[in-house]
């Protein structure tokens, strides 16, 4: 696992409204060999083509059922169809999922050449991938909406060389075996003796985490445990701090708010998403954010893409 990369990719950066520079939620991760997407905006497989990111993904997973967020998915599905894809898409999301799916599948007058596979979830639900997961939580909005929580399992510690050398064990295949988990045996003077990986590994060290709050009002107390420490942190900033009262009524969230939710959770970094379409630039956005959050803040620009580093 520890080679593998962690690529973000910023599809669709916008509000409920298309700007002529920013389209509808979606955002791409790459995970090693996966992708995933979470939301799926109007014009998303478009995005895809200009950001160059294929489409093969493994899953989809949704946040609510505001249009903006979901509208890219018929055409998806159609594309890979059209272009032979056999493999069933794996669909999440909150409930009404089903209902979508026989929807979706029902507009189609040619029968897709893959099955659509919906999924229900719910706050605390947790998908399990190949070394990382994907942990729903529940979103503050105006209708039933989730949040996503993507976490890489653990990695073992480093390995300590010359603690193993001092143990009596030659340079190696038997490193390798310990730094992948295994027991060894050696012979020491005269002696049959069992090395184990703790013996030589320092303690486990966090896998990259990834958080996207979907639309929400900044209430992060059900799901902080998880997020704490989050490498990235994609939040809902739809307005400015000027529309605070704006945000209470349609339940979302300010820059201001964004930066706060980051610096509770103690985020790397955090991004600032679904931004409303009055506003031509992020100056004020940034500003707020950076109010008490004094980590690194990113307004991204669609098709902007990110690489998580490991850290330690």
């Amino acid at each position: 696992m520890s080679g593998e990369t962690l690529q973000v990719y910023f599809l669709g950066t916008a509000g409920a409204l298309p700007t002529p520079n920013k389209n509808p939620s979606c955002f791409l991760i790459r995970r090693g060999s996966d992708t995933i997407l979470f939301d799926c905006g109007e014009g998303s497989q478009q995005q895809m083509m200009r950001a160059r990111t294929g489409f093969t993904v493994d899953a989809v997973f949704i946040t609510h059922w505001h249009a903006d967020h979901y509208l890219g998915l018929p055409g998806l599905v159609q594309t890979m169809s059209f272009m032979g894809r056999k493999e069933p898409l794996m669909l999440y999301g909150p409930k009404w999922i089903d209902e979508f799916t026989e929807n979706l599948e029902g507009i189609s007058k040619t029968k897709l050449g893959f099955k659509i596979i919906p999924n229900e979830i719910r706050e605390n639900s947790v998908i399990p991938f190949d070394g990382y997961t994907v942990r729903a939580f529940s979103s503050k909005h105006a209708m039933p909406c989730l949040g996503y929580i993507l976490a890489e399992d653990e990695r073992p510690g480093r390995f300590d060389r010359e603690q193993a050398i001092s143990l009596g064990i030659r340079p190696g295949p038997l490193f390798g075996k310990l730094q992948r988990g295994d027991s060894i045996k050696i012979e020491r003077d005269g002696k049959e003796i069992a090395i184990h990986p703790s013996d030589v590994m320092g303690p486990p060290r966090p896998g990259r985490k990834i958080v996207y709050t979907g639309d929400t009002r900044p209430d992060c107390d059900d799901w902080i445990k998880y997020g704490e420490g989050a490498d990235l942190l994609i939040h809902d900033s739809t307005y400015d701090d000027s529309e605070k009262e704006r945000a209470i009524e349609v339940f979302h969230s300010t820059a201001g708010e964004a930066g706060e939710i980051a610096f509770k959770i103690n985020a790397q970094r955090l991004a600032l998403v679904h931004i409303s379409s009055r506003y031509t630039n992020m100056t004020n956005h940034i500003r707020d954010a950076g109010k008490q959050y004094r980590s690194e803040i990113i307004a991204p620009e669609d098709l902007d893409m990110i690489e998580i580093p490991f850290r330690g």
